[in-house]
């Protein structure tokens, strides 16, 4: 049997997760974290014997290519479209003051 989530308990993951919600969500979302759970326990019946553990339910490949070194990107075209440059390097603002 499927254990019950209570309005506490989803009280207690909002915090750890520093989320405010009104009593109709704690109750709204205790009663959905109980179907997870009870769907769960219903997973668990399956027999998986043999089956291999995979990432992902349909077969994906990568789709990536070599890592090969190409032709890189001239500094001029780089800095191209830059709001500022100093004709070397991207200028940006400072965020954090040096001291």
């Amino acid at each position: 049997m499927a254990e019950q989530f209570t309005s506490e308990d989803v009280r207690k993951v909002a915090s750890l997760a520093r989320l405010r919600l009104e009593d109709a969500e704690l109750e709204t979302f205790a009663g959905q974290m109980t179907d997870i759970l009870k769907y769960v326990e219903m997973l668990e019946e399956v027999d998986t014997e043999g089956v291999e553990p995979m990432a992902h339910a349909v077969e994906r490949s990568n789709v990536l290519r070599e890592d090969e070194p190409t032709q890189m990107l001239p500094r001029e075209a780089a800095l191209a479209n830059a709001p500022k440059t100093d004709g070397k390097f991207f200028l940006v603002p400072q965020i954090i003051d040096a001291e």
